[in-house]
């Protein structure tokens, strides 16, 4: 019969026939009473009562006996202390009992005995078992060390536990090395401080030869003890992945998830040029994708890590697209994280396969799955520039299906592929309107809603369409009361005359009849704009867009790097750090991937730039923010901020805060004090942020006298737009420093005074690097030329375009605003040359696509002119050579945040006069191309 028997009787007066089997002289007898205890036990009744009679049991040899009362006692001894210590004595003779089992039955039992009272009588028994003869029994004290540092830290200390376990890394016997490293691991998880795990190369040897013959989880803990060393050198980190790398085709999931882990974090230190570094790639994809083959459950896990592994090197998967097609019968959270790995795998030579694909889910029937499957449609248009086309008409046959949800869905990630396309598809927007009637989520209607302001002029009933949403304006969600305003307002600057009551019933709707505080608040400055300066309102409200960015859902890049670090734990399944879920500061350790070493970093092309300094793959450039000429209204303007630059500010973009400190930091608010006026060093802008200088050769072309091209004056504010102050001016760059050259001229009755220059946010960081000084009152009809030292370690925003400056100037009549564009030669550095190698290794790493081709026309310099003059404004010829009659200039500049632009000119031979020059661009920052080509132009041309 089963031991099921035993958890069937529920008789009164049980304890006491227990108590009498227990004291039996029969074995048998005791055997069973000892199992009708534990059932007891097990299924919630208290006999602690019996403790002593069971206590009594344990002087015996029979292993399952001794077994089920140490399960007892586990149990009971927390409640029942001063009986439990009758027990030390027994557990002192069975650690030197001649059975190896029986020594580690109470070794163990010993470490799960949570009583102050006993553990300092255990001592002496576990440093006997941690030199034990027996492996078994060697593993198992191994553990109980971690236990007992749990209940009582000093105590280990103080008898040398902890030596002792350091000791047993060097063990003969695999187990015990795995068990004495994932008891240090314990134990240095909640002391961080403690340094236990001094790892060295000749113990990390040690461990990768136990890692061959120890069981899975023992496996499991040596691999994520080497995910927390870090090697010396690329050599040491290419060989423990040569050792690591066949856990890969072990079994159990948990032992291919660490080391994968391992693998991810010791390739931050290979050089992409190695051999070796394209065979782990390949080798890291087929355990990944065997991993989809099990469970559910298990293979949401894995694709959680996946996620993030494809984030970080999307290269590893790029060729097993078809793994994450989803199966009819999966589970809609392994659906939901498939599709989202589509997604960030989708490119130009797999999208063809992904819409079709898309297509199909998004005739499914469950709801969330459909709904996600048309978003990701959208996200493949803006992510993929090629396949816009066939999404967008494929979005427009799903809108013909007439599915309430799925041209909803649609509408929404169509508004998203406007904001990256505009002027391409807009021929969509009557099919779009037809649906109006259909929406009823506050998504879609906002979406719909901003889709008719935006392009209020291409709709002839605009305002009926507008009109309609109006009537039910209260009802509506405030997101979609937001758009509507902000549409109506819209409409109204682009058909002033027929919407004039629409617009004052919107903006009635939204001050006088809201008590949304951020609905009234639009509602106000939109009033107020339109009825004091309808120009200055078209400008904001009508401003041009910034485009979408690719991928709005990246983990950001420091915290992608620690959840790399937490591959195959929670961490990688919820996408936070430990910190953010477990309780309490203890046992939290902040991990990052190791730095790149000097010998891969000599190597290492731009693109794989350490993390800490600025790679031109993620330039300075590029925060998408919209355009702030906002920030710049109706503020009382300090002398500018010229304090030491904050390296932070305009190096690394991911720290900038673009709040800083409130308006004082912008503007110099009361507690702003401003510093002397010093003039810059001569080199700052070619020193800050320049984060690739360590990667170039740049001896040669260093400290060159220049002096660059300077465009005549322009007017920039003419007096009838500023109470009679005309601003006319320039910008130089001379030997390393930028300057702009104002003339002032006062065109009004009145004597002007107080004069200050502040200037907005933009795409290189440029402010005034000391005051607007003019000594002299500025009296009527007199001239004043002032030059202005420039630095760029300003606040860092993109601007449209790139190269627009905002300026505001004050006096004491008013504060005038205008804008201009700065040439982009006055921020080539002096250090721009690079050295031939890194020009050839450079322009082969940044991808083809990133080339931009120019033509300039009737140049009248042949090919040493070209090149004489272009070094004057700092771009330095690499090398030259002729081909075929064609003169060929290589050429390489430097922005002053670091980026680099390499350039071939190519000569044609032809009329002196008017020679043609081909013009082709490389550089990490596509954007900055055609900026460049327009200083070539006017530089050779002027």
């Amino acid at each position: 019969m089963t031991d099921s028997k035993y958890f069937t009787t529920t008789k009164k007066g049980e304890i006491f026939e227990l108590k009498a089997e227990l004291n039996s002289d029969k074995k048998e007898k005791k055997k069973e009473a000892v199992k009708k205890v534990i059932a007891s036990m097990t299924v919630g009744k208290d006999v602690s009562a019996l403790f002593p009679d069971v206590v009594n049991c344990m002087q015996t040899d029979n292993l399952e006996l001794k077994k089920l009362v140490y399960l007892y006692l586990m149990n009971y001894a927390k409640s029942q202390p001063d009986m439990a210590i009758m027990a030390v004595n027994t557990f002192v003779k069975d650690c030197e009992d001649p059975n190896p089992l029986i020594r580690a039955l109470a070794v163990r039992t010993m470490g799960c005995i949570r009583v102050d009272k006993i553990t300092e009588y255990l001592c002496e028994p576990l440093r006997k078992c941690l030199k034990d003869e027996d492996p078994y029994v060697r593993k198992t004290a191994a553990v109980c060390v971690a236990k007992l540092h749990d209940i009582n830290a000093q105590l280990v200390e103080d008898q040398g536990f902890l030596d002792t376990l350091k000791d047993l890394i060097s063990d003969s016997n695999p187990m015990v090395v795995a068990n004495a490293v994932a008891a240090l691991s314990e134990i240095a998880e909640s002391h961080p401080s403690s340094n236990l795990l001094d790892l060295n190369p000749q113990s990390i040897n040690k461990l990768l030869t136990a890692l061959n013959e120890c069981t899975e989880w023992g496996q499991i803990f040596i691999l994520d003890c080497l995910a927390n060393y870090t090697p010396k050198d690329d050599r040491e980190a290419q060989s423990i992945c040569e050792r690591v790398t066949p856990r890969l085709s072990h079994a159990n999931s948990a032992v291919v998830l660490s080391a994968v882990k391992v693998l991810m974090k010791f390739m931050e230190m290979l050089s992409k040029d190695l051999d070796y570094y394209g065979t782990l790639l390949k080798k890291l994809a087929p355990p990944l994708v065997t991993l989809l083959s099990a469970e559910p459950e298990l293979q949401y896990v894995a694709l959680r890590n996946i996620n993030l592994i494809v984030q970080k090197r999307p290269e590893i998967l790029k060729h097993e697209m078809k793994v994450f097609f989803v199966k009819y019968n999966d589970p809609i959270y392994v659906k939901l994280e498939k599709l989202d790995i589509m997604i960030r795998l989708a490119s130009q030579a797999n999208i063809a396969q992904v819409l079709a694909e898309l297509k199909e889910y998004a005739t499914e029937v469950d709801v969330d799955f459909v709904r996600k499957a048309v978003r990701a449609i959208g996200r493949c248009a803006i992510k993929v520039e090629q396949s816009a086309e066939r999404c967008v008409s494929t979005l427009l046959d799903l809108i013909q299906t007439k599915v309430n949800y799925v041209v909803q869905e649609a509408i929404v990630v169509i508004k998203d592929i406007f904001r990256k396309y505009p002027n391409k598809y807009e021929s969509v927007i009557a099919t779009l309107c037809e649906n109006l009637d259909s929406l009823d989520e506050p998504e879609a209607r906002a979406a719909m809603i901003w889709i008719v302001g935006e392009y209020a002029e291409r709709i002839d009933n605009a305002d009926e369409l507008l009109e309609s949403f109006l009537e039910g304006f209260h009802d509506e969600s405030t997101q979609v009361q937001l758009q509507l305003l902000t549409a109506i307002v819209k409409l109204f600057l682009k058909k002033p005359t027929e919407t004039q009551e629409l617009v004052q019933q919107v903006l009635s709707l939204a001050t006088q009849d809201s008590d949304n505080p951020d609905l009234r608040d639009r509602g106000y400055i939109y009033w107020r704009l339109l009825s004091t300066d309808p120009v200055a309102a078209k400008e904001v409200v009508l401003a041009e867009k910034p485009l979408i960015s690719e991928e709005t859902d990246l983990i950001e890049p420091t915290l992608l790097d620690e959840l790399i670090c937490y591959i195959g734990t929670l961490a990688s399944v919820y996408h936070k750090p430990p910190s953010a879920f477990v309780e309490g500061g203890r046992g939290v350790v902040h991990k990052s991937l190791p730095p790149r070493t000097a010998s891969s970093e000599s190597t290492e092309s731009p693109e794989t730039a350490p993390a800490g300094a600025p790679s031109s793959e993620q330039p300075d450039v590029i925060p998408t923010q919209g355009d702030l000429l906002g920030d710049l209204l109706n503020l009382d303007l300090g002398p500018p901020v010229s304090g030491p630059p904050l390296a932070t500010s305009s190096v690394q973009m991911g720290a900038v805060d673009l709040l800083g400190g409130g308006l004082d930091s912008l503007i110099g608010g009361p507690n702003f004090v401003a510093p002397p006026a010093a003039a810059v060093p001569a080199n700052l802008g070619a020193s800050m942020g320049s984060g690739l200088s360590d990667l170039f050769d740049l001896t040669s072309g260093v400290g060159t006298l220049s002096g660059s091209y300077v465009a005549p004056k322009a007017v920039w504010l003419p007096a009838m737009k500023a109470k009679g102050l005309e601003i006319s001016g320039t910008f130089t760059r001379q030997v390393g420093s930028i300057s702009m050259d104002l003339q002032l001229t006062n065109k009004a009755l009145q004597v002007m005074t107080d004069f200050a220059i502040q200037f907005n946010r933009n795409s290189f960081g440029l402010a005034p690097a000391a005051p607007l000084q003019v000594h002299a009152p500025l009296s009527p009809n007199q001239t004043v030329e002032i030059s202005l030292p420039l630095n760029t370690v300003g606040s860092v925003m993109k601007m449209e375009p790139l190269n627009n400056l905002q300026v505001a100037v004050k006096n004491n009549i008013d504060v005038f605003y205008f804008s201009t564009l700065y040439p982009l030669h006055i921020l080539f550095v002096e250090d721009g040359k690079m050295d031939r190698q890194m020009f050839l290794a450079t322009w082969k790493d940044i991808p083809n696509e990133n080339e931009a081709q120019f033509q300039i026309r009737d140049c009248p310099l042949n090919a040493e002119a070209v090149s004489s003059r272009l070094q004057s404004s700092n771009i330095f010829t690499v090398a030259k050579r002729n081909v075929e009659g064609q003169d060929m200039l290589y050429q390489s500049l430097k922005l002053t945040n670091g980026i680099w632009v390499l350039a071939e000119l190519r000569i044609q031979p032809g009329n002196p006069s008017s020679l043609l020059l081909q013009l082709s661009l490389k550089c990490r920052a596509p954007e900055v191309s055609q900026h460049v080509y327009q200083a070539y132009e006017t530089i050779l041309k002027n």
